[in-house]
């Protein structure tokens, strides 16, 4: 079954091209069908990039979606033109009565600040209320989920003493939730990040079970609600060439960059890079889709274990 997106979204001819199935607005309307409604929240500065590689992720299910993209208006980006904003972006103001199956909440290049000292703070904030009456599933990624636990649960952020920058082997903890169904008993997972939250908090919160880890990345994966959130702290819809650009942008300009781990053949960034994370991915986000936000089956952690 195709996504429903806007009208002239630059991911249409991008995933065409990759023989992914989608269709626009126009010719949805033809269609008696009632797609599941998946709202993303891009916090991210380069948005067309961002949309692409979440919607390549959300085209792998047999239902029908339909995709609509929410801006903030305490904060004006910087590297996405405005005529892109204003033709597919939403205000939350004009969402807010809204309800949708599925949001995507993405990671933001703001890290380094206390979470309450982020100029959109109050207005993310109130999305994140706003989303536990009005989405059945949230994804929060990278830094949203460090904010979303922070808000919702106290959680707090800790610095790392070196950036978190590579692919990293995750181990899923509880394997028969069915948002691991197909999983391997091992899977890689990307991660750009200069923060962690830490193990020990997750495990004194009742509210929160830590369903992801890795030896070397630590909390790869949190789930709460009974799956009406879930907080991922790398970036399994990062494309093939994101780490690589990335690092190759702030090489020789920033002190602490350095280089991507498990990603370049033989650690030589001239060779193309490895791509071992794509299949657990398009897994993840189809049983997200599936269990969480279609078939709407809050899950008792007991029953699973």
């Amino acid at each position: 079954m195709p996504l429903r997106i806007p009208d002239k979204l630059p991911a249409i001819d991008i995933l065409m091209r990759e023989n992914i199935f989608v269709m626009d607005n126009s010719r949805a309307t033809t269609q008696d069908i009632r797609p599941l409604r998946i709202v993303v929240l891009n916090l991210m500065p380069l948005k067309i990039t961002t949309e692409t590689d979440l919607i390549r992720l959300l085209s792998n299910t047999p239902l029908q979606l339909e995709v609509s993209f929410m801006k903030l208006q305490s904060h004006t980006p910087k590297n996405t033109p405005i005529a892109h904003m204003m033709s597919f972006y939403e205000d939350f103001a004009t969402m807010r009565n809204q309800k949708f199956d599925g949001m995507i909440v993405t990671g933001a290049p703001v890290e380094h600040l206390p979470f309450e000292e982020v100029s959109y703070w109050d207005e993310v904030t109130e999305i994140f209320e706003w989303a536990k009456t009005h989405v059945t599933s949230t994804l929060y990624i990278c830094w949203a989920a460090q904010a979303g636990l922070y808000y919702h649960y106290g959680i707090a952020k800790h610095p790392l003493k070196e950036k978190m920058f590579g692919v990293f082997e995750q181990t899923p903890l509880l394997p028969l939730l069915p948002i691991f169904r197909g999983f391997d008993n091992h899977f890689n997972m990307p991660h750009s990040r200069h923060t962690e939250v830490r193990r020990e908090d997750i495990s004194q919160n009742e509210a929160l079970t830590l369903v992801v880890e890795s030896e070397y990345s630590g909390v790869g994966m949190v789930m709460a609600r009974g799956g009406r959130e879930f907080f991922i702290m790398g970036h399994l819809e990062y494309a093939p060439n994101t780490l690589d650009t990335e690092f190759k942008r702030d090489w020789g300009k920033r002190t602490d960059v350095s280089l991507p781990q498990h990603y370049y053949p033989n650690n030589d960034p001239t060779q193309p890079p490895l791509v071992t994370w794509r299949a657990h991915a398009n897994l993840l986000f189809s049983n997200w889709i599936n269990y969480y936000v279609y078939q709407e089956t809050p899950y008792n952690i007991n029953d699973i274990k």
